[in-house]
């Protein structure tokens, strides 16, 4: 049994910055897979970036060079260090847990925190 717990979001101007912290509660010896996924009202949630038990990572394309997944293991945290902003990243954004029942296989996340909400205004 996991509980995730954003927080970090908030309202900022493009450009700025932001950086998102997820506390997990509980044991995570089945999760082998974090992530950041976010989704605005309409529209599809999305997957904005992953992390692996062996600190492996994946990004959509639309925030590579600008976010920054990372996990501090011993304070079982998850972070989403995200820079220069843009409006389209304007969405609630939830962090997750799952697992891969192999290295080469998409993860499923089973684990969701309570989002956290993230406005960027031009």
């Amino acid at each position: 049994q996991v509980q995730l717990v954003e927080s970090g979001g908030g309202s900022v101007q493009a450009g700025g910055s932001l950086r998102l912290s997820c506390a997990v509660f509980g044991s995570t010896d089945s999760s082998n897979c974090m992530g950041w996924f976010r989704q605005a009202p309409g529209k599809e949630r999305e997957a904005v970036a992953t992390i692996r038990s062996d600190d492996s990572t994946t990004y959509t394309d639309s925030v590579k060079g600008r976010f920054t997944i990372s996990q501090d293991n011993a304070k079982n945290t998850l972070y989403l260090q995200m820079n220069s902003l843009k409006p389209e990243d304007t969405a609630m954004y939830y962090c997750a847990a799952g697992r891969s029942p192999y290295r080469a296989i998409k993860c499923s996340y089973n684990y969701w925190g309570q989002g956290t909400q993230v406005t960027v205004s031009s």
